[in-house]
């Protein structure tokens, strides 16, 4: 008899599986996904990689069954990061390969990050809807475990992926520059720690490391630190230790956050700006992309030191699809993800990390005095949802009432004007609306502006209103 499987189609995302373990996602429904991904791709060679989850091992194991059963010899890496997988599939030159991980989600969801050859993303504008519907019709078959008939089963085969992977990773450093400062790691127990305290210990810094060991339960605070609540420890770690800089990984480390010599958390689209400034160092003129919802540090940063920059949708799929297309050096998003073309155009959360430290080291100062000019100039409101009835109408509503502004639809809508603008997109799963919004005047004018937008969005009666105005821009 069959067994029951769950793989709900609900799991399936924008750029990933993940849902909660076993009702949408369970070792049965991640069989049927490695069947299903090995018909998709065609594929004779995968990676499998896991991270911490409690569930992970057990689930990891089912998807390789279904792989090798499907006739695909797998290469199993392990407790590795994410990187580690995109890492091994491009370097070893794999049909692709799947990272079993959660990412940043609470202990109990379970999921899968889907690459293809080159380690480029399978989400759902390139076939991972085409996934889901093998599994499910693998499901609705009936079908039992067990080689596909007329195919010979796959192999599998231990592999050890991290030295190959530290050796790129290193690459991206001068070590000699490395000053001895004080630094403070969250690893939020997830696998960040397990990846770069080997490479961090071997520089000459004072560390002090918090939630290192990979614990799926998550018993100090979920891996997720763009939460500001998962934030407190390490700020107050920064302060009692008297750090240079702090950073914490999200779950699967393929994010790094970084806190101050303060105790400030330090936005992404900053940190953009200032691995925009080492990336041009080395290759000078080359092109830097930046996700709509940045302030204008980045793309200013950029354009002062010579480099062309560049506004892209929002998401990883997008970001590394015109990463290629623009043969970009570097592209960072305001959610922590940082893409380089030396690591295969694809994010990693190490790489970040070791480079804030030689520009920390090179400042002088802390990471605050690396910040402290764009932090003078620019002001951002964040990132801000608001939950509305009608998507479509709002967004009109923005273009009408502020028709004098330039206006672009790279992601969502983007209004533009010489001393502020602002990004509104749409989410993908709610009916939400994610307002971005800086001003270059002054806090209270950004403050002034954003509750002007706010306003209208979050208006009931979807009247028009009045709005302060300014003088269109010239930027997209």
């Amino acid at each position: 008899m069959a067994k029951t499987m769950a793989c709900d189609r609900a799991a399936f995302k924008a750029y990933d599986v993940r849902g909660t373990y076993p009702d949408q996602l369970d070792e049965a429904g991640a069989y049927a996904i490695g069947r299903a991904y090995v018909e998709f791709l065609g594929a004779t060679t995968l990676a499998v990689g896991r991270d911490m989850r409690t569930m992970a091992p057990s689930v990891a194991a089912a998807l390789v069954r279904g792989m090798t059963d499907a006739g695909a010899n797998v290469e199993d890496i392990g407790l590795v990061g994410t990187e580690v997988l995109y890492h091994t599939v491009a370097s070893r030159d794999l049909d692709g390969g799947i990272m079993v991980t959660a990412s940043h989600n609470p202990a109990h969801y379970i999921g899968m990050k889907c690459v293809k050859r080159g380690a480029q993303p399978v989400g759902e504008e390139s076939g991972l809807m085409d996934v889901r519907d093998l599994a499910l019709a693998f499901e609705a078959n009936g079908a039992p475990e067990g080689p596909v008939v007329g195919v010979e089963a796959g192999s599998v085969t231990v592999v050890d992926a991290v030295e190959d992977w530290q050796r790129l990773v290193w690459s991206f450093i001068d070590v000699d520059k490395v000053r001895p400062l004080k630094v403070v790691v969250d690893g939020g127990n997830g696998i960040g720690p397990t990846l770069a305290m080997p490479l961090l210990e071997r520089l000459p810094i004072e560390l002090f490391a918090y939630n290192a060991e990979p614990d799926g339960t998550f018993p100090n605070h979920e891996p997720n630190p763009l939460l500001e609540e998962n934030r407190e420890f390490i700020v107050a770690k920064v302060r009692e230790h008297g750090a240079d800089i702090g950073i914490a990984f999200d779950g699967d480390a393929d994010r790094c956050f970084f806190v101050d010599d303060t105790g400030a958390f330090v936005d992404g689209d900053f940190i953009t700006a200032v691995l925009a400034e080492l990336t041009l160092r080395r290759e000078p003129g080359s092109t830097i992309l930046y996700d709509v919802r940045a302030s204008r540090a980045v793309p200013d940063t950029i354009e002062r030191l010579g480099g062309t920059a560049i506004a892209s949708r929002v998401g990883h799929a997008f970001i590394k699809a015109r990463m290629k297309q623009e043969d970009a050096a570097f592209a960072g998003e305001i959610s922590g993800h940082y893409y380089f073309r030396g690591f295969h155009g694809v994010d990693t959360g190490v790489v970040p990390a070791l480079m804030l430290l030689q520009l920390v080291s090179e400042s002088g100062g802390g990471l605050s005095d690396l910040v402290a000019d764009i932090r003078s100039r620019y002001f951002i409101s964040g990132e801000i949802n608001s939950t509305v009835t009608d998507v479509p109408m709002r967004l009109q509503q923005l273009k009408e009432a502020y028709a004098d502004a330039r206006i672009t639809h790279v992601d969502g809508v983007s209004v533009d004007y010489d001393d502020w603008h602002f990004n509104v997109r749409p989410s993908n799963t709610e009916p939400l609306l994610r307002l971005n919004l800086e001003s270059v005047v002054s806090r209270e004018d950004m403050e002034r502006r954003r509750d002007e937008v706010l306003a209208l969005i979050r208006s009931d009666s979807g009247d028009r209103i009045g709005h302060v105005g300014g003088t269109a821009g010239v930027r997209a």
